[in-house]
């Protein structure tokens, strides 16, 4: 028997909401799982790039694939180990690009898995294991869930995660360079500490950008999504970041432009009228220092991981 879990890119953050907020996207990694029947076979793990814009060269084929230790996971959850087990991976994500790739591919092992076993853990379960591997759960609960979504980690382990209301007519033009950024190297260049007033300011932000979602307040939203405790950091990290925003700031229809997740990508919230111009202006900033991109307007995508076969 084999099972297969289809999961959306996501992206964490939106300004404001560091580690706590993400939503996501209508596009998808999917993660297949099967039993295999020869005992000794041990663990087979295949990987398929479908538009070949990944380095898949690197990434493990044996027990340290992050994959297969999150159904490791599940399988100690109820008690068993994993014996023969057979994983595809067919990616259409972008790697390190700041749009959930690892996210993903976790929670479609754990989804696929978990239908294969019957379905022994819930959501609730799930978004714990997850996050245990994942470090924090922005990603991991719109993966899980869909939409847009808050989320909070307690020291238990369990995750506390709820969905928001997004207006139907913004939508999320990504922009997505040529070049990859690790989530470690972003983290690095983040401080231990930051001043009172930056934290204050954020959780002001914050409440504001729940405000604007229940409103669908555009002007409100375009104040809650500034941000004080990543972006300013990483702003050295994404060549054109700077001069991007500030020129988007500036064009009716546009809500707000962030780093996706720990980046390099960029999201740029609007209402749908701006796309050409958006592309334009961001197209512009990259090519003058030699960067290409992928640049292509989408809603947010509010089903979630779902089993396909």
């Amino acid at each position: 028997m084999k099972v297969s879990a289809k999961v959306p890119a996501t992206i964490a953050n939106l300004g404001c909401g560091f580690d706590c907020l993400g939503l996501a996207l209508p596009l998808f990694n999917t993660i297949t799982v099967e039993e295999t029947v020869l005992p000794g076979s041990g663990i087979e793990i295949n990987i398929i790039d479908e538009n070949n814009q990944n380095d898949i060269s690197n990434i493990p084929r044996d027990k340290n694939n992050i994959v297969y230790k999150a159904i490791e996971l599940l399988y100690n959850y109820i008690g068993q180990s994993p014996n023969e087990l057979k994983i595809s991976i067919m990616t259409e994500i972008p790697v390190a690009r700041g749009l959930g790739s690892s996210a993903s591919v976790i929670v479609g092992g754990l989804i696929a898995a978990n239908e294969l076993l019957g379905k022994p853990a819930d959501d609730a379960v799930l978004l714990s294991i997850a996050t245990e591997l994942e470090g924090h759960p922005d990603n991991i609960s719109p993966a899980i869930l869909g939409g847009v979504v808050l989320s909070d980690w307690e020291p238990d382990g369990s995750v506390c995660a709820n969905k928001l209301p997004w207006p139907d007519d913004w939508v999320i033009t990504m922009c997505i360079p040529d070049y990859e950024l690790s989530t470690e190297i972003s983290r690095s260049v983040l401080p231990n500490e930051v001043p009172m007033k930056d934290a204050v300011y954020n959780l002001r932000h914050s409440a504001m950008f729940v405000q604007a979602l229940h409103t669908k307040d555009a002007e409100l939203m375009k104040l809650a999504l500034k941000d004080k405790l990543h972006q300013p950091y990483r702003m050295k990290l994404v060549p054109g970041l700077s001069g991007i925003m500030n020129d988007l700031k500036h064009i009716d229809g546009v809500i707000g432009c962030v780093l996706a997740g720990a980046g390099p990508s960029v999201a740029v919230i609007q209402d749908g009228s701006k796309n050409d111009v958006i592309k334009d202006i961001v197209t512009a900033a990259w090519s003058n220092i030699n960067v290409d991109a992928q640049i292509y307007t989408m809603p947010v995508y509010n089903e979630g991981a779902k089993i396909i076969v």
